[in-house]
């Protein structure tokens, strides 16, 4: 997946290496182990709607550049779009209070409303069926208390910015619960939620490598009521773990937030499917959003394109005005939509 290449070479191997993740942000402005008081678990939805976004309302996944983040959020505003979802992994082992409120300007500066952040860092990333199992996620044991504590500081960052959620793959999650990797990832997904509650948040486990089942498996041993899905509508396809309509119906009640983006089924064994323009591949845009609106989801619709520069932008004004007519269709007879309309 181009995107989260990108962003693993960003953050550079070494990162992990040469650095524990355990103890502070940079410049000592803040801890990562801080202990924020106590609040209740974020409603991502009444979250959403006093930071003024509308249900389901389109947004933009973006990846600011830590040095230039104004480009990314200039182009949310440019492309008439309210809303954008974070991918941080560039400000890796650098959050700082100082950068906490150079986003949340440029933020205000452009009209525009964050609704959510995620990493996937730090460490080696693999997306592919061969090396992802033990690249990717709180699974591998190589990596998972890196990218806990990263996660953590994640959450801290968020918090100075009044960001209800935090995002992030889990992994290839054992279909075995008895699996030896199965409980130490539980165990790592719950350290997280707990600190994300602490800050007034939730923790969202993205789709992808596990099965619905499994992750609904998992949900339910974490135990924790601040943890829910991301759903990914394409990742399911692409990872061949499940139609996202049927997905709906296993674990919909736990879906906070949406990445809208299409793709076909893998048929190479070794390497994932391919990442489509919304409307031309596997995913049933219109039944998907029917389900998720009966069941009351208030979130937004994020857009995430992994393609870049002016082919992008383009793409995503295609995408955002297919995905206009299709919540339009959603809205105005969620019982009768028809599938994929052109």
């Amino acid at each position: 997946m181009r995107r989260r290449d990108v962003l693993s070479a960003a953050i550079g191997a070494t990162m992990l290496q040469s650095r524990v993740f355990a103890s502070v942000f940079v410049g000592n402005e803040s801890s990562a182990a801080t202990t924020f008081p106590p609040t209740a678990a974020g409603s991502p939805n009444a979250t959403a709607r006093q930071r003024g976004v509308q249900p389901m309302a389109i947004g933009l996944m973006i990846a600011p550049a830590y040095d230039r983040p104004e480009a990314a959020i200039a182009r949310v505003k440019q492309l008439g779009i309210s809303n954008c979802f974070l991918s941080l992994d560039d400000y890796i082992g650098r959050f700082s209070a100082s950068g906490a409120r150079q986003l949340s300007a440029l933020l205000e500066k452009y009209g525009v409303t964050a609704t959510s952040v995620e990493i996937v860092g730090p460490g080696r990333l693999v997306w592919d069926f061969l090396d992802g199992p033990a690249t990717i996620g709180l699974v591998p044991p190589a990596t998972r208390a890196a990218r806990t504590d990263a996660l953590k500081q994640t959450s801290d960052f968020a918090k100075r910015m009044g960001i209800p959620r935090l995002q992030t793959h889990c992994g290839f999650l054992p279909e075995n619960p008895r699996d030896p990797l199965y409980a130490p990832a539980v165990q790592a997904i719950r350290e997280v939620a707990i600190h994300c509650a602490g800050n007034g948040q939730d923790f969202l486990m993205e789709t992808g490598q596990e099965t619905p089942t499994t992750m609904s498996r998992a949900i339910l041993d974490v135990n924790q009521p601040n943890l829910g899905v991301g759903l990914d509508t394409a990742n399911l396809v692409l990872y061949g773990k499940a139609n996202p309509v049927d997905a709906v119906d296993m674990i919909g009640q736990h879906v906070r937030s949406v990445h809208a983006k299409d793709g076909m089924w893998p048929t190479d064994p070794m390497r994932l499917g391919k990442e489509v323009l919304i409307g031309t591949g596997r995913v049933d845009f219109p039944q998907v959003f029917s389900k998720l609106q009966k069941l009351g989801y208030q979130g937004a619709i994020t857009i995430e394109r992994e393609t870049s520069g002016p082919q992008q932008m383009k793409d995503v004004m295609h995408e955002k005005m297919y995905l206009e007519r299709v919540l339009a269709q959603v809205r105005a007879n969620p019982t009768r939509v028809h599938s994929n309309p052109t």
